[in-house]
């Protein structure tokens, strides 16, 4: 047992009236403990649900991703002609709308904007379809990939997943606790604002309730993280939705000061208000996808253009937002989204492949 994880658990643990919140190298301290597996498994399930109950602090959140920063891999940076986009989207996945995020990968990827997701295995307490699931149904396995092969292929095709199980064993190890206790805990909340690339990046991080945004600014503020965007998203992605108006923050630099503003999108006013498209099995999502990338004219695709159309203009790739929608759907017409799953296809089968890895190894050393 870990006398002093059980002082920090006393202090989250003590009830409404007396508990306390802990410093940010305190949260930080209890982070490593649990990752490391010092503290009890009676330990880590009591301070995940206590720090659940009493909910983080921004303070506190900036502690953990500071441990996670310490403890976690990265992946290193590439040349590009913009800043890499980072996705923190919820690991427990999809249930209910089918995720575009992919899609939106491959546009921006092939328009010039590297990309890096990371997530796991399907994971409780919701138990949806993961985005890793969704990239091996179209050809791409990133969890047979080691950290160093995950470079090789980001260097080459401009994307790339951190893989918890195979990349970050440490925090995978902790997941089993979400079943457990029944509850997400507030690593959930720090996934989304986890940023596991060793250069300056966009980070897109999707929630759902207000408080969580709130959060994130303060510890992205502590920490000295600038350039940002928050969404309320689908089912907590980066997705943008289509049946109700966007909320998003977007935080970036300004004649060198930081600055935050709160974007409002109306769909409607852009021709691309629609329902949701629902989720579907596997197969079918497989299908529609093909389709979209194949030019086809849908209602995925719309949802593709329409979020691939913003983060084109966010990024900088693109004056306006209606350039962007332009750009992201010539991408797809002209099947240059299709050539690069093709490329990154072809990229992750080669490295992991007995020819890949001897290239790999020539390549890195």
């Amino acid at each position: 047992m870990s006398d002093a994880f059980r002082d920090l658990l006393r202090k989250v643990g003590s009830g409404s009236h007396t508990s306390e919140h802990l410093t940010r190298e305190e949260a930080a301290s209890a982070t490593r403990l649990m990752l490391q597996q010092e503290a009890t498994p009676a330990q880590i399930g009591a301070f995940m649900i206590a720090h659940r109950i009493k909910r983080p602090t921004g303070e506190e959140l900036a502690g953990m991703l500071d441990a996670y920063d310490q403890l976690g891999p990265k992946l290193n940076t590439i040349s590009s002609m913009t800043l890499p986009i980072v996705m923190g989207i919820p690991y427990d996945g999809r249930s209910r709308t089918t995720p575009v995020s992919p899609l939106v990968t491959l546009i921006l990827a092939a328009a010039g904007c590297p990309v890096v997701l990371h997530g796991g295995r399907r994971m409780p307490t919701k138990e949806g379809i993961p985005l890793v699931e969704v990239w091996q149904a179209l050809g791409v396995d990133w969890t047979t990939l080691s950290l160093e092969q995950t470079q090789a292929v980001f260097a080459e095709t401009s994307v790339g997943f951190v893989y918890l199980p195979t990349h970050f064993p440490l925090s995978d190890n902790l997941v089993p606790y979400r079943e457990q206790i029944g509850k997400r805990p507030p690593f959930a909340t720090v996934e989304l604002f986890w940023c596991p690339y060793a250069g300056e990046a966009l980070l897109i991080s999707g929630f759902v309730h207000p408080p969580t945004e709130e959060m994130a600014r303060s510890a992205f503020a502590l920490r000295g993280t600038r350039q940002f965007i928050t969404v309320k998203g689908l089912e907590g992605s980066c997705d943008l939705p289509r049946d109700r108006t966007c909320i998003v923050g977007i935080n970036q630099m300004v004649n060198g000061e930081s600055t935050f503003e709160r974007l409002l999108l109306h769909p409607r006013d852009y021709g691309f208000a629609a329902e949701e498209v629902p989720l579907l099995p596997t197969p079918k999502l497989l299908a529609e996808m093909q389709a979209v990338l194949q030019g086809g004219q849908t209602e995925l695709s719309k949802a593709a253009i329409w979020n691939s159309g913003f983060y084109l203009w966010r990024s900088g790739l693109c004056p306006d937002l209606e350039a962007g929608f332009t750009v992201a759907e010539e991408l797809l017409t002209t099947g240059k989204a299709a050539q690069k799953l093709a490329e990154l296809t072809q990229a992750v089968q080669v490295i992991d492949g007995t020819t890949g890895k001897n290239l790999l190894k020539t390549s890195l050393y």
